[in-house]
Order: structure tokens, then C-alpha cells, then sequence
């Protein structure tokens, strides 16, 4: 399938600079079947556009300083790294600003006198990364990082100490995220206490969302675009959880395409979900037969994206090129710390 059917036109006025206040505010379009009107709601009004039964599905990942600053040993080159995927206690991959300066076994010093050895590069164009030392590679991220936003905002505005909130879930609990599952960041407690009281559940799985979700595609073709992996887990008690609902009558929601990406990696041919435990890198594009969910609550996403195909894979091409069109015609904030929409097929 052709990637430029997935292209569109943003203007860069609609690309959401920071979160709304409160987070909760935010618009949200709601799509419905193949010839339903949109609907222009607000994420407040989920309760009432959810059925009592229903299950939300949400990524508890925690996001951390995943990106760097640095310079050769020798002082002769600045590199910049943005971790995409722990390999080891010590080691992770990592995409390279000025790769071409750097050599297998060249040191790398960061900030906070943090030190790392550049490995294997890798076929994608990263470079495996061990980091020197005894402390835990987190406690020298906490000292050297600073938050890896995507760079549509941080080629714009730069990266702030406001942004260690903004870019952090109410779920986030697991470290090992290096970018946000972004459609929580709408959730507040108030939500929360809203859901319940409708009647509406949570579950919670662990997807450590790797830069390499959100890189563009250069393929021109999808058959050619390869995937990063990505480590997720499911466990007994959440997969329970979502069949026991699915076998009463209830939908299961994903709460982000990181959501929705796990639960179709671990879902059966019968369409019941199983514990998982591992990597994913599963590619979703139109003409893939969901099994695992039943709607999808996510953000907007980037012309010829993979999460771009992965909606429209959900609701049909034309279905979602139509409503993005309707959502930049009626001023939608898009990306990470924009607007929500509804998926519900």
C-alpha cells in the first residue's frame, strides 16, 4: 500500500505547543461507523459516549530522560542520543545526532559526568550504547536527561521544566517509556471519578514506547517500512479482566494506539486476549482484522505515519482522512499535547 495515502496537509498552527489546562479540557472528535455525522465533544463528555460494561485500557508506562547531550572523548564532536530501547541492565539503542562522527568503542561524555561507550551500530541506524559505571543506568538519566519530546515541539519551543508534568500520564508507574502514550494525558482524578461512577472499568497494561513508534516513514511503500521493537507486558489479571468484560457485553477501549498495539499482539484467533510478556513490533494497516479491541480513544496523528495507518486500519482510510480533514477545518490542536478523538467503529 502507497505511504502518500496516508499523506494530508497540517497547517503548523494547528500543532499543540502544550497541554490544555486543565488536562481534561481538551476537545474530542467522535467518529462513529462509516456514515455517522462527527461529533464535536469534549474528553469530559467520555462517561456519557461510554457504555456502563465497557472497559478503558490504559498504558501505565512512565516516561524517562531519555535524551542526552554530549561530546566525543576527544572533544572534537558533539553528539546528541535519544535512547529508543533498553537492551540490558546497561545497554540501550539509541538513535545518534551526528552518527557519522562516531566510532565503535569511542566514549561518550554526558552531562553529570555520565559515560558511555558507543557498541554495535545497528541496521536501523542506531548505535547500542553502554553505559559506564555502577550506578543504575536510571539514576544517571535522572542526573543527564532531560524529556524526550518529540521534536514537532521541541524544534519549536525547546524542552522545559514544565514539560517533566506536562509529558507524564496520572498512570505512569513502570519506567522505560521514551516517549508518552499521549491519549491518557487528557485523564485528570476528576475523569477518573467520573468513569467509575458510570460504570465504566480500567485496566492496565505496560508498553515501554520506544522513539521508533513515532519516527517517520521513508518507504514509499508500507510492505517496506520496518517496525522497531518494543517491550510489553499483559498480565493473567488484567487479560482476565478484559475477556471476562468482552464475554458480558462490554467493549474494550484502548486508551492510545500503544494500548491497542499490545492487546493485538496478545490477542488469539478467537479474539481472547492471553498474558504477554516480551517484544512487539506488529505493523497495523488497513486490511489487518482487529481482534482484541472495540473503539479507540487517541490524539491526532502526523501525515504518513504509522499510527496514522494503524486508525485508519480501525475506521477505514477515507473514513479518517475525512475526519481529519473536519478536525483541521474546525481547529483542532494536533499531536502529543493536542486534542482527543473516539474511534468507535
Amino acid at each position: 500500500m502507497k505511504v502518500d495515502l496516508f499523506d494530508f496537509d497540517l497547517p503548523q498552527s494547528r500543532i499543540a505547543l502544550r497541554p490544555v489546562r486543565p488536562r481534561d479540557a481538551a476537545r474530542m472528535l467522535v467518529v462513529q461507523g462509516s456514515d455517522a455525522p462527527f461529533e464535536d465533544r469534549g474528553v469530559r463528555d467520555l462517561p456519557a459516549l461510554l457504555n456502563p460494561g465497557d472497559v478503558l485500557v490504559f498504558n501505565d508506562t512512565r516516561v524517562i530522560p531519555a535524551q542526552l547531550e554530549g561530546r566525543r572523548a576527544d572533544g572534537e564532536a558533539k553528539i546528541g542520543a535519544t535512547l529508543h530501547k533498553r537492551i540490558d541492565l546497561r545497554r540501550w539503542q539509541a538513535f545518534i545526532r551526528n552518527a557519522k562522527r562516531v566510532r565503535q568503542g569511542d566514549q561518550i561524555i554526558f552531562g553529570g559526568g555520565v559515560t558511555a561507550l558507543a557498541e554495535e551500530r545497528l541496521g536501523d541506524g542506531s548505535i547500542t550504547l553502554l553505559f559506564e559505571g555502577e550506578e543504575p543506568v536510571e539514576v544517571l538519566l535522572d542526573r543527564a536527561g532531560t524529556m524526550p519530546l518529540p521534536p514537532y515541539i521541541a524544534s519549536k519551543r525547546g524542552v522545559d521544566a514544565q514539560d517533566l508534568e506536562d509529558y507524564q500520564t496520572m498512570f505512569a508507574a513502570e519506567k522505560g517509556a521514551v516517549a508518552a502514550p499521549t491519549a491518557s494525558l487528557h485523564f485528570t482524578p476528576r475523569l477518573v471519578d467520573a468513569l467509575d461512577a458510570a460504570g465504566i472499568g480500567r485496566a492496565m497494561l505496560t508498553l515501554h514506547v520506544g522513539a521508533g513508534t513515532f519516527l517517520p516513514v521513508k518507504a514509499d511503500d508500507t510492505d517496506d517500512h520496518q517496525m522497531h521493537a518494543e517491550f510489553g507486558r499483559i498480565s493473567q489479571t488484567t487479560a482476565d479482566q478484559l475477556n471476562e468484560a468482552r464475554a458480558k457485553g462490554g467493549r474494550i477501549i484502548a486508551v492510545g494506539t500503544t494500548s491497542l498495539r499490545l492487546l493485538e499482539s496478545a490477542v488469539d484467533e478467537n479474539g481472547i486476549i492471553q498474558p504477554f510478556a516480551g517484544d512487539t513490533a506488529i505493523f497495523i494497516t488497513p486490511g489487518y482484522r482487529l481482534r482484541a479491541v472495540d473503539g479507540l480513544m487517541t490524539n491526532f496523528h502526523l501525515p504518513k505515519s504509522t499510527l496514522m495507518m494503524l486508525v485508519s486500519a480501525l475506521m477505514g482510510r477515507d473514513r479518517m482522512m475525512a475526519a481529519y480533514a473536519h478536525a483541521i477545518a474546525n481547529e483542532y490542536r494536533f499531536y502529543s499535547y493536542g486534542d482527543s478523538s473516539l474511534l468507535l467503529p
